[in-house]
């Protein structure tokens, strides 16, 4: 194959693109790094539900299984539901994927999409094999409580923060050249 074939090859390819490579490191480390931490707090610990293990006087660690979506939405007690919500996570990572591969990304771009897909995977995953997902960070302070997260979900936001940066500060610069 000659070089103008390859890259003609992988210029057509849905999943693989410049940054590709870059964006799944991401969702890999941050999937991996979930998965641990979970299995670390549920094997190890052996942390029980509803249980308080104060950190700081404004963090604490507990476990809530979450059987929705963002802050409990959409709760989802039989098997079908969760595989529904597992469907819509795959499907959405899917469209991240082929999103990742489009040639005009920029690193903030991969590393950002990467953390989103990594995140939405852990939390699919648990979906799946646990009786929901499983959120353990409980941050509070002067008699409010913010909700209760995991790793996946600071992957997600840390992608979306990312994503929000490069559209203001990073892109609309790179139109200008």
């Amino acid at each position: 194959m000659t070089n103008e074939q390859m890259t003609s090859s992988s210029s057509n390819s849905w999943f693989w693109g410049p940054f590709s490579r870059l964006g799944y490191l991401w969702a890999v480390l941050s999937f991996a790094i979930d998965q641990f931490h979970k299995w670390w707090m549920l094997n190890i610990t052996g942390i029980t539900e509803g249980q308080i293990i104060p950190v700081t006087p404004f963090f604490d660690l507990m476990l809530i299984w979450n059987k929705g979506i963002s802050y409990g939405l959409f709760q989802q007690e039989s098997m079908a539901g969760r595989l529904a919500l597992g469907a819509f996570s795959l499907i959405a990572v899917i469209a991240l994927a082929v999103w990742l591969a489009q040639p005009e990304q920029t690193r903030i771009t991969a590393t950002s999409v990467g953390l989103i897909m990594g995140g939405a995977l852990g939390n699919a995953l648990d979906r799946l094999i646990r009786p929901g997902v499983a959120d353990f960070f409980s941050l509070h302070a002067f008699g409010y409580n913010w909700y209760i997260f995991n790793i996946a979900d600071i992957a997600i936001v840390a992608g979306v923060v990312g994503l929000l940066y490069d559209a203001i500060f990073v892109s609309p610069h790179l139109s200008e050249k």
